[in-house]
């Protein structure tokens, strides 16, 4: 297994900061409360400084997203639209409690996070354009084609297990009731991002060994370093 940016996205996005945690374990409900409620809080108590738009991380991805072509008050990054629905509607749905985890880590450091089912990810991942013949399942079940071009988490078997980068994550890894191996992906582009995604990355390993007592392999990947395997 092995999850890697092309060299098209480093070179087109040299500020990126990506970091990967690799766990197994995980399966079931934790066996202590996951700190969703302080979480959200930390989001809440930010966004009363002003909305999600004003925040450098969000203000990063946007112009990585406008980079690319996209809209950015169209197409959102993951972390600002979780923010723009705490703000909202006061709070996040529960989905399952590793999502429910990655969600509020997100929303409180305002970093896209992404979690897979590793058994569904087909070999590997790759950050790459998109050819546009590649296979997109949406969480409804329907199947889209991404438009040529557009950055992709990309399997050898054809898949995109996300589209538009950190918008929309597919249904082909999504977690299950039955996913016991995870990757998360934690990306960011702002100024201290070097600083703040391997944060990220600390505070989910600390509770999954809490929660799944489940330990975990991380790193931080950079151009020289592009692939980590697992």
């Amino acid at each position: 297994m092995y999850f890697q940016h092309s060299p098209e996205v480093w070179a087109a996005h040299p500020g990126l900061v990506a970091g990967l945690l690799y766990a197994e374990g995980v399966a079931g409900k934790p066996r202590a409360e996951l700190p969703l409620a302080e979480l959200h809080a930390v989001a809440r108590d930010r966004l009363a400084g002003g909305t999600e738009a004003s925040f450098p991380e969000i203000q990063a991805w946007r112009r990585a997203f406008a980079r690319m072509g996209l809209a950015p008050t169209r197409y959102r990054c993951a972390s600002e639209s979780l923010l723009r629905r705490l703000r909202t509607e006061g709070d996040l749905p529960e989905v399952h409690p590793l999502v429910d985890l990655g969600n509020a880590v997100s929303a409180a450091y305002a970093i896209p996070v992404g979690i897979l089912d590793v058994t569904r990810i087909g070999g590997g991942i790759e950050v790459r354009p998109a050819r546009g013949d590649e296979s997109y399942l949406t969480f409804a079940g329907a199947e889209e084609r991404p438009d040529p071009g557009e950055v992709i988490f990309a399997d050898p078997q054809g898949r995109a297990h996300a589209r538009r980068w950190t918008n929309r994550q597919s249904g082909w890894s999504a977690v299950r009731d039955d996913t016991a191996s995870i990757l998360v992906v934690v990306e960011a582009m702002h100024e201290g991002a070097g600083r703040d995604v391997p944060r990220v990355l600390d505070a989910i390993a600390a509770e999954l060994r809490r929660g799944w007592s489940a330990p975990s392999r991380t790193t931080l990947l950079t151009p020289a370093a592009p692939r980590f395997e697992f």
